[in-house]
């Protein structure tokens, strides 16, 4: 009960009050909600890649290096692999695993193939962020079927608990996150983060993905530590080093 209390005190006092408000009126002036509603994959994917780009530096330096540059977009790869790339790895989301593209040393695990190949093509920020944007597009491809709303609400329909199971929100969480949790380069944080934003943007079109989005926990560390420090992890015997301990049972998530 103290940690519940602390946790509601910490938000009254540093948190939003119009937080929801503000992610409904961004998706519909986004253009998110019409892009949901249309079944629109490109768009989705734009959107949903985008925001994979925000980890590991602040979002300042992040949107800075996009507004400069640029970034991998649905279209660009999608034409790009029209033209049958040779790398083997890239024939398929499977055969995609250990690319290994390092922008800095402009080495990847095909050297033979790395002058027609159309990873390094995007100037993102470094060689993950290029291996993330391909290896969700061939998620989405080979996985999902060019429908990302369609997936969505399949993963979601697969879940089979009842309304009364106290698991169900973790079941409906781990239906969406866990596939996508095998793209190159995503943590659940980064996940959640943007798996949240996008159900709750939908209200509107899709009310039933709310819940799902609205019960999303994103643990960085700051969250991590701060539960660390007021004595919460230890008083429900959930001490753990910071990373997937967060999201795993017993962790910070819960």
């Amino acid at each position: 009960m103290r940690a519940a209390d602390l946790i509601l005190k910490i938000c009254e006092v540093a948190g939003s009050v119009t937080f929801l408000e503000d992610i409904a009126r961004d998706a519909q002036t986004s253009g998110l909600s019409i892009a949901i509603a249309a079944r629109d994959t490109p768009r989705l994917f734009d959107v949903i890649l985008t925001a994979f780009s925000y980890q590991g530096i602040s979002d300042t330096v992040a949107r800075e290096y996009m507004r400069r540059h640029g970034s991998a977009t649905w279209r660009q790869i999608n034409e790009d692999m029209a033209l049958n790339p040779t790398c083997p790895r890239l024939k398929s989301y499977w055969h995609y695993h250990q690319c290994r593209y390092d922008k800095g040393s402009g080495s990847c695990s095909e050297p033979d193939h790395l002058g027609g190949c159309p990873v390094p093509s995007h100037r993102l920020r470094n060689g993950r962020l290029n291996q993330t944007a391909y290896s969700f597009f061939l998620f989405t491809r080979d996985i999902v079927g060019h429908d990302l709303v369609g997936w969505i609400d399949r993963q979601l329909a697969s879940v089979s608990a009842k309304p009364s199971d106290p698991t169900l929100e973790l079941q409906l969480q781990e239906a969406l996150i866990g596939p996508l949790r095998h793209v190159y380069g995503v943590s659940d944080k980064i996940l959640t983060m943007t798996l949240s934003e996008l159900l709750m943007g939908a209200q509107k079109v899709r009310p039933h993905w709310f819940a799902v989005g609205k019960a999303m926990i994103a643990v960085d560390t700051l969250v991590h530590n701060s539960l660390h420090r007021t004595g919460i992890l230890t008083g429900c015997a959930a001490e753990h080093a910071y990373g997937a301990g967060c999201y795993k049972s017993g962790g910070c998530a819960d």
